[in-house]
């Protein structure tokens, strides 16, 4: 017996054990781990890395297969994969494999797909992706980009929106804070352990979540999170929701590798603009020109993007309407050419509004009937009225 199989305590031909075990194994987003897995099954995988051999249950995998097994041996000191279960079950949390009913759907689409998930909160993450939207952004947000988030949150919210982001400073915890405040469904995926709260300062908030809605993570508790690990972390985010909304970010965010994932997932992508000349909103600029976002400003809009056809539109904006607006077009014509002060003749306005007496003459009459116009002396000009309502012509008189 090697002395890495004396190491592991546990039952290694226990698929639910073994596949604890790969997750801290191999780091997330690994494509040859998650090759092996699916290829022989979590348990044979295991093998392989304790025996660093390629011959698997009678099926040679791979020539190579020995050599890159190599790169897991220096964590099998450290597996105990039923001590982080217990971990996880005191945190009042639960770990869900591939085949499990509460599976998110939307991971499945995923070239890597995540080898489990740990998961938190009462919040089911089977049924996101069918009413669902990532609301991501900067850290370093600005007050105008969190108040947005906060607004897209509680509206989304309000319409049964689940709320998916990644409990960073800035617009993730805007967008959670939005979403909770609406008594709705909100899930954060974190690039570490569910025992560790990152940032420090969202504590708080990562217990709202795991009370209310859901905290998930693709690695055991105990794991820190890194910079690659928060990269992997947005494709999960991209993968759970139904859509995903970037609603502030510069040109280097990295909330913008969680709007091409989504968009190579063919799930809905939306930006929200901001001023022009904010460096905080350049890369929700650059998304929406490249047609890569369609431009959203509210819940709404959101909702008519990634919600059912037909049945979550948008209403359309109010526009006010003036008494201009209802006047046929030749009324309006001779409406313009009423002078504010001194009354001009018919025959001036036949020739300022380019039409025949008759026409002219009718119009006046509408337009008196409205008390748009008045006469002064032999002449028509605009009526106090209309004056103060800014219409008419721009002539003194």
């Amino acid at each position: 017996m090697t002395s890495a199989q004396e190491r592991l305590t546990f039952d290694r031909d226990d698929p639910v054990l073994a596949r604890l075990a790969w997750s801290r194994l191999a780091e997330p987003g690994d494509a040859r781990a998650a090759r092996l897995i699916e290829t022989v099954g979590p348990s044979e995988a295991l093998r392989a890395v304790v025996e660093r051999s390629g011959r698997l249950g009678g099926t040679q995998v791979g020539d190579d297969v020995g050599s890159w097994l190599a790169r897991y041996v220096p964590r099998l000191a450290t597996l105990d994969p039923a001590r982080d279960l217990a971990s996880v079950r005191r945190l009042g949390g639960r770990v869900l494999a591939p085949d499990d009913d509460e599976w998110p759907a939307g991971v499945r689409d995923l070239s890597v797909p995540p080898i489990c998930l740990w998961v938190v909160g009462p919040a089911s993450l089977q049924p996101l992706g069918d009413r669902s939207v990532a609301l991501v952004g900067a850290r370093a947000a600005t007050t105008y980009g969190e108040h947005v988030a906060r607004d897209l949150g509680y509206g989304l919210a309000e319409r049964g929106f689940a709320v998916v982001s990644g409990l960073a400073y800035g617009i993730d915890a805007a967008s959670h804070r939005g979403a909770l405040a609406a008594a709705g469904t909100s899930v954060a995926v974190v690039a570490g352990g569910l025992d560790r709260t990152y940032p420090r300062g969202n504590e708080a908030l990562m217990r709202k979540l795991a009370a209310d809605g859901a905290v998930v993570s693709e690695v055991p508790p105990g794991s820190t999170p890194s910079r690659s690990r928060f990269l992997q972390r947005n494709r999960l985010i991209a993968a759970i929701a139904g859509g995903t909304v970037v609603v502030e970010a510069a040109w280097r965010s990295g909330s913008l590798s969680t709007a091409r994932v989504a968009a190579g997932l063919g799930r809905p992508v939306a930006a929200v603009p901001g001023p022009t000349t904010s460096m905080t909103s350049a890369g929700c600029h650059a998304l929406i020109r490249s047609g890569a976002a369609v431009l959203v400003t509210d819940a709404a809009e959101v909702a008519e993007l990634v919600g059912r056809l037909g049945e979550d539109l948008a209403p359309e904006p109010s526009r006010s309407r003036t008494e201009r607006d209802e006047l046929d077009a030749v009324t309006r014509q001779v409406l313009d050419a009423l002078p504010v002060r001194s009354g001009r003749p018919v025959g001036a306005l036949c020739r300022t509004a380019g039409l025949d007496e008759a026409s002219v003459v009718s119009a006046l009459g509408r337009l008196q009937l409205r008390d748009l116009a008045e006469r002064q002396g032999d002449g028509w000009r605009l009526a106090p009225r209309a004056r103060s309502a800014g219409g008419g012509s721009a002539r003194a008189g």
